[in-house]
This record gives C-alpha cells, structure tokens and sequence, in this order.
C-alpha cells in the first residue's frame, strides 16, 4: 500500500496543526484538538499526533474503521437513524477547541443503491451536533479545518495513479515547499488583501457571465467576504453568505432531486471565487475540499445550495436570533453542496452608489 514520505507526512500536519487551526495561527498550548480520522489515513493520523503534542495540545480521537456504514444504513430503522447522544456530543463540543478531520475513502461506491432518504434522515439527526459547532465557532471559541489523505482507490475513482494523485495534493498544499507554513502566510496576505478590497467596494449583486453561466447573485446587507481563515487545507477562495431570495438565472449542473428536496436545499448558501495564480490544482480530484478550489487556466466560481456561513455577518454572529438570520436572508439547511463552473467567466459587480465594476476576468481577480 502506498504511503507518502515521512517528510511529506509531517509538513501536511504541521500546515494543518500550526497554521490552519486558530485561523492561521496554530493551536496554544493545553487546547484540545478532536482529530477525525478513517482507518485508511493511519499514516496521517501518526504525523498528526506528534504535531499537536509537539505543540503542547491534548488530542481526543475519532478514529472509524473503513466501511461499516453500508451495512449500517441496511440494517437501521427509523428510529436508529434518528438517534443522536444528545448529552455525550453536547459535552464533546464543549470540551474540544478545535477540530481535524481528515478526508480519506476506501470505497466511494459503498453506499451506491441505499436510499437517500435513509442518509438525509441520518444528517438530520445530526443536525444540533453542526448547530453547537456553529455557535461555538461564532463565539470565537472553536475552529476547524479539512485535510486529504489520498488512497489507490480515490486515485482510481479519477483516472490517476496513486503516485500522481499525490503529487497533486503536495502541489496543491504547497508542500514541495522548504517551509509551507511561511508560504501559507504569504498566500493569505493575497487573499486578505483582495477580500477588505472587496468589502470596501459595497457591493450589491454580482453578475456572472460564461458560455453555460448567467447568473445574477445578490449579496445583501449585513455581509462580508470570507477567505484565508485556515478551514480546508487547501483553500484558495473568497466566498460569502448571500441573500438566498435574490438569486436568479442559470448554472448548468445535475443536481440530485433527494437532495435539493430537503428543507432549504434548494436556496443558495454560498457565492465563491477563486483566482487561478493562487491555486496550484489542475486536476479533478474527486473531493469537494479540491475541487471547490481547482485552478487551472480560468480559476472556479461555485455556488453552494443549502446552508450559509454565518461568520459572513460582519457584526457578532453570536447575537443574532434564528429570527434574524431569517430577515437577513441567509439560508439554514443540513445540506451544503457545491457547484463548480471552471468556464473563463466575466464578473461584474454591481455597487450601492449605481455604478459597475468587473471584479473577476480570466480567472484572476481584477481589483
């Protein structure tokens, strides 16, 4: 079974560890780190320990055995799939600071002919477990971020060996680099830079024009641009929450009917951009966590139907009331999917004081 180096193994884990959580500035001594890992990543899993107790954190494990969840789904009545521990996952997320889960599959076809109705009603089940996570995340007390750990299998699903699956990820992660931390800090100055100049335009709605794309999104009051913040390693976007009730034209996609007919899945929760100088991924991986952020020659836009982020409120997200997110326009679902459009586009943003400006062109921000 292939396995990257060691070298490799430890550079991934210290991005992940002493960049990404803390929003780009690493864990502090004495938190706690709850680490998610398949039984297929061990390898990531061992460099990850020694980072975080290197660092000085405690680690709690979740650490699941590849595909059992087949026979779970198979088996489980209604009412086993709406179980949720309720006071175990409550303490859980109020013991933990931050969060590493690590993306990894041995099967993607493992749940191929199971209805998906059954893993909808799993998700809702599960859905206070995200909302705790959101209100603790708002609060300024919790962050999180995704990493991927590449198997024979993910490689097949997409026409790669294992050996060039990886090298993607190390390309992508920056980890041909002597130092890829310093090199993360660089990247999210850019990304920093271009997101306050995106805030300072006002911006009301945004036009996006492709051969297949025409799209109008409006933004909303009570918004900011998100971007750099550590959560998904790797991550080249600018995103926000937009008005859900302002969105109109077309995306050419094929969207599930079970998924968009969960409540609110069929409202955007989500409008991203990523510019192509940046992101160093050329190839379709197979996982969301890249290819929501491929670059190549024209960059990504995506929209994501279901929930919004609400650290895109510029105010305190921990203050406002479900009510409130309602009028705000932004959108609650257990459901976040993404579409990704990597056409050469033309965005125009439209601002407050009436006049135009193309903010994105040939994949690179203009701004």
């Amino acid at each position: 079974m292939y396995k990257p180096s060691d070298e490799i193994l430890e550079k991934y884990a210290n991005v992940l560890v002493n960049f990404a959580l803390n929003s780009g500035k690493g864990i502090k001594k004495g938190e706690v780190v709850f680490v998610q890992v398949p039984e297929c990543a061990k390898p990531m899993l061992i460099a990850l320990q020694r980072a975080i107790l290197k660092a000085g954190g405690n680690m709690i494990l979740n650490y699941s055995p590849d595909e059992i969840s087949r026979e779970y789904y198979e088996l489980a009545n209604e009412e086993q799939l709406k179980f949720f521990p309720s006071n175990f996952i409550k303490a859980r997320v109020e013991v933990i600071d931050h969060l590493i889960a690590i993306d990894a599959e041995v099967n993607k076809h493992e749940l191929e002919g199971i209805s998906p109705g059954k893993i909808m009603e799993r998700q809702k089940a599960w859905k206070p477990y995200f909302e705790w996570r959101d209100e603790k995340e708002n609060a300024g007390k919790f962050t999180w971020t995704i990493g991927l750990y590449g198997t024979e299998q993910m490689a097949k699903e997409v026409g790669l060996s294992i050996e060039e699956y990886w090298e993607e990820i190390i390309k992508a992660c920056y980890l041909d680099e002597k130092d890829p931390v310093k090199k993360w800090k660089e990247i999210f100055e850019e990304i920093e830079r271009v997101r306050s100049k995106l805030d300072s335009l006002k911006i009301e709605k945004v036009h996006v024009k492709s051969e297949r794309t025409d799209l109008i999104v409006k933004l909303g009051k009570g918004r900011k641009w998100l971007g750099g913040s550590g959560r998904n390693i790797p991550s080249f976007e600018l995103f926000i929450s937009p008005d859900w009730r302002g969105t109109e034209g077309k995306i050419q996609e094929e969207v599930l009917k079970e998924m968009i007919a969960v409540e609110n899945a069929d409202k955007i929760g989500e409008f991203s951009l990523t510019d192509c100088r940046l992101s160093r991924i050329t190839r379709f991986m197979g996982t969301t966590l890249f290819d929501e952020n491929v670059g190549g020659k024209y960059g990504n836009t995506h929209i994501a139907l279901g929930k919004s982020y609400q650290d895109s409120y510029p105010g305190d997200p921990s203050k406002i009331s479900k009510a409130e997110w309602e009028k705000l326009g932004y959108n609650d679902s257990v459901i976040h999917t993404d579409i990704v459009s990597t056409e050469n586009r033309i965005v125009t943003a439209f601002l407050e004081d009436g006049t135009q400006k193309v903010i994105y062109r040939d994949g690179k921000f203009t701004i």
